[in-house]
C-alpha cells in the first residue's frame, strides 16, 4: 500500500521533513501500525513518535483515532495537539 505522509509544526521541525510517500507492508493496517513502523526507523523518529507522545492524526483530511484503518493512496497527516492562549 502506498501512502503520502505529512508532518506539521514541531514534528516537521524535529524530523526535518514536511512530507514523503512510502510503501508500507501488508501487515500495516491502522494509523497505530503506521506509527509503530515509523518509530522503528529509530533515532529522532522513535522519540518524536513515541507511545507517550500525544499526537493528532488525519486521514484524507479527516481527524481519526489510532485504530482507524488505512486505505491505499491515502494521505496521512501527523501533528501535535493545538493549544491556545
Amino acid at each position: 500500500m502506498k501512502l503520502k505522509l505529512r508532518y506539521f509544526a514541531s514534528l516537521r521541525e524535529s524530523l526535518g521533513l514536511e512530507e514523503e510517500v512510502i510503501e508500507v507492508p501488508s501487515s500495516i493496517w491502522s494509523i497505530d501500525d503506521l506509527r509503530m513502523l515509523l518509530r522503528a526507523r529509530g533515532g529522532i523518529w522513535a522519540d518524536v513518535l513515541a507511545d507517550g507522545k500525544v499526537l493528532r492524526c488525519a486521514l484524507n483530511h479527516e481527524m481519526v483515532n489510532p485504530s482507524t484503518k488505512l486505505v491505499d493512496g491515502a494521505e496521512v497527516a501527523f501533528f501535535p495537539p493545538v493549544t491556545g492562549g
